[in-house]
């Protein structure tokens, strides 16, 4: 190429004056000697200077090259330092140019550094939408509140319409709403469009506030005082009945105080169990969209649950078998809650089961497909030989208060939030939870726990 540039600079320096040469000898208005020597010297002044302005040339584009690489203070060692002093000066001013310009790049990608740490720390989920609705790119919040189901989060209607509304009028929208994926959530929406775009062609910014725990709050506040009022309702009756009696008729009946001050312990005793379980309902409502995060290894901690309740099958004679699989994955998983689930389910097994009878649980690994999800997984499974429940009441055991047998549930204790509080917890933890019973059989119940992702 350089020397392509040689013989053209050579050329077009040479060209008028040999030419002019030329057109002398041909006239015979020079001398030959004279003119022939006249006109080598031109060719080889041509040559020379050609020479000097290709490698000039040369150097100017080297200095262009390396500052398109954004490298304006490297050279090669083809390119030496020009000799014409314009060359020069156009070459320093070209590499003045692609320092500043390569500083003012170094600047705007530090900013841009900075930007992207700052969204990808913000605490609420933030999306970046192209012109096209889908999303460019998702924050950390986005990804660990949402992780896969963000396309269908944007395909909620309400979402859509939301974010219709910002790209037709230009102006911040916004929209409440409820989210199944990947668990039900309360969010708040705002769509707030860029102008001008980005040049990735981002134009829209979602940012999806989490409102699930103060909806949850307002809810519980009216259940606690509706579901309160309504089961404390008649044990305090009924001890406002016995400390009448007490006061008056009873007043000096040793035998009936002894008698009523048993009953009105027994009411008592149920009343605080009838808060607890309520206030552990309502703790597991308050975080039932926020997934847990330790690991957890439960055959270990269903051993331990087991363990605990010897003392409770030994008094109704029934034996309680534990069976825990070799090699179980790992589990994320929250271990008091657990540990709740699997005292709620035995304590429910011992207490309805036949006396006498068998209780058995069971940790192994899921099997996949079928009822239960694809993904691997681990099966709690709490079987007993007892009665069984009718098929009209297995559907609805979960609902806080029901009771198959109201007159039995409350003389053994029960609350009616035990299984409403295994399935909420099972819930929080991504999990299924399936019940089978048949009348005079017994009963199963099972939960299926995602194992950890290796």
């Amino acid at each position: 190429m350089r020397r392509g540039v040689l013989f053209g600079a050579a050329g077009a320096i040479a060209a008028v004056p040999s030419a002019a040469l030329l057109v002398l000898l041909a006239t015979g208005s020079a001398a030959p000697w004279p003119a022939l020597a006249a006109l080598a010297a031109t060719v080889l002044a041509a040559f020379a200077l050609g020479a000097v302005l290709a490698r000039d040339l040369h150097h100017l584009a080297e200095t262009l090259r390396h500052a398109a690489l954004e490298n304006p203070a490297a050279t090669t060692e083809a390119a030496a330092a020009p000799l014409l002093a314009p060359v020069e000066r156009v070459a320093l001013a070209i590499e003045r140019l692609a320092r500043t310009l390569a500083a003012r790049a170094a600047e705007v990608g530090r900013l841009l550094r900075a930007n992207e740490a700052i969204i990808e720390a913000l605490p609420d989920p933030l999306l970046v939408l192209g012109e096209d609705r889908k999303p460019r790119r998702a924050n950390a919040a986005a990804r660990a509140a949402f992780g896969a189901d963000i396309p269908a989060v944007l395909r909620h209607p309400g979402m859509r319409s939301a974010i219709d509304r910002a790209f037709a009028t230009g102006a911040p929208q916004t929209a409440d709403l409820s989210v199944p994926v990947p668990v039900a959530r309360e969010v708040h929406a705002a769509v707030i469009l860029m102008d001008p775009p980005l040049p990735d062609g981002a134009c829209a910014i979602l940012v999806l506030s989490d409102r699930t725990r103060e909806r949850a709050v307002e809810r519980m506040r009216a259940d606690f005082v509706a579901n309160a009022s309504h089961e404390l309702r008649t044990p305090l009756a009924g001890l406002i009945g016995f400390i009448d009696t007490l006061l008056g008729p009873a007043a000096d009946d040793v035998p009936a105080q002894r008698r009523f001050l048993a009953i009105m312990a027994e009411q008592a005793a149920r009343m605080n169990r009838l808060i607890d379980d309520l206030l552990s309902l309502s703790r597991i409502e308050l975080n039932e969209h926020l997934a847990p995060a330790d690991r957890v290894d439960l055959g270990a901690l269903a051993g331990r649950v087991v363990a605990g309740f010897g003392p409770v099958a030994t008094a109704r004679a029934m034996t309680l078998d534990l069976q825990v699989a070799e090699n179980l994955p790992p589990t994320i998983a929250d271990e008091d809650q657990i540990a709740q689930v699997l005292q709620n389910l035995i304590d429910n097994a011992l207490k309805y089961g036949r006396e006498g009878g068998r209780v058995q649980v069971a940790v192994a690994p899921a099997p996949t497909g079928g009822r239960w999800p694809s993904r691997p997984g681990v099966l709690l499974s709490i079987v007993d030989d007892g009665p069984g429940i009718p098929r009209q009441h297995v559907p609805r055991l979960t609902e806080r208060f029901y009771r198959v047998d109201t007159g039995r549930s409350r003389k053994a204790g029960g609350t009616g939030l035990g299984l409403a509080i295994v399935k909420h917890i099972v819930s929080r933890h991504r999990g299924v939870l399936a019940m089978e019973s048949e009348e005079g059989k017994g009963s199963t119940f099972s939960v299926w726990l995602p194992a950890q992702d290796k």
